[in-house]
């Protein structure tokens, strides 16, 4: 089922994150994110606001790794990937920002990060600021009227108009999964 306007406020931790929704199942959702490390790069995460993956219970586990399944799919062919990256922070130890189970999905083709290091370059970048998406949603929070100055680094934090244009679309293309 597609997320749509009527549907009642969605959380990603404490951040209503509606109309950044494109995938609704039962127990899960799909979002686009804030700053995407790489163009696709979206969320699946469980409805459910809870920290730990050990936390869900098998039902919303299966509907999560269904969930991821069924979104990488489509994002692999809209972003014309070859590969998927698809991890997950478990804790704040790990490097969890929001203290909600979420899985990346990002979407990867060859030589994609080669300026950065290689393929590998990924892991770093999750792990670092250009990750931290607790700290991009604090900075982008509803009472904000825009986002604070960022330094001029390639990778901007995108509007919420961009982000509910890019639920929209791969809402439309989750219909053809």
């Amino acid at each position: 089922m597609s997320a749509t306007a009527s549907k009642p406020a969605i959380y990603f931790g404490n951040y209503v994150v509606t109309a950044q929704v494109f995938h609704l199942t039962q127990h899960s959702f799909a979002l686009v994110n804030l700053k995407p490390l790489l163009p696709g790069h979206v969320l699946v995460s469980p409805r459910r606001v809870t920290p730990r993956l050990s936390d869900l219970t098998h039902i919303e586990v299966t509907d999560l790794f269904l969930t991821v399944q069924r979104v990488g799919r489509m994002i692999e062919r809209v972003y014309n990937g070859t590969s998927l990256n698809i991890a997950m922070q478990d804790g704040a130890d790990a490097g969890q920002s929001v203290p909600h189970v979420h899985t990346h999905i990002i979407p990867r083709r060859k030589a994609d990060l080669d300026d950065r290091g290689g393929s590998d370059a990924i892991h770093d970048m999750l792990e670092g600021e250009e990750g931290n998406v607790g700290k991009q949603l604090r900075d982008w929070s509803e009472d904000r009227p825009r986002f604070p100055k960022l330094d001029e680094e390639a990778r901007k934090p995108r509007s919420k108009e961009e982000m509910a244009e890019e639920a929209q679309r791969l809402a439309q293309e989750m219909e053809n999964e």
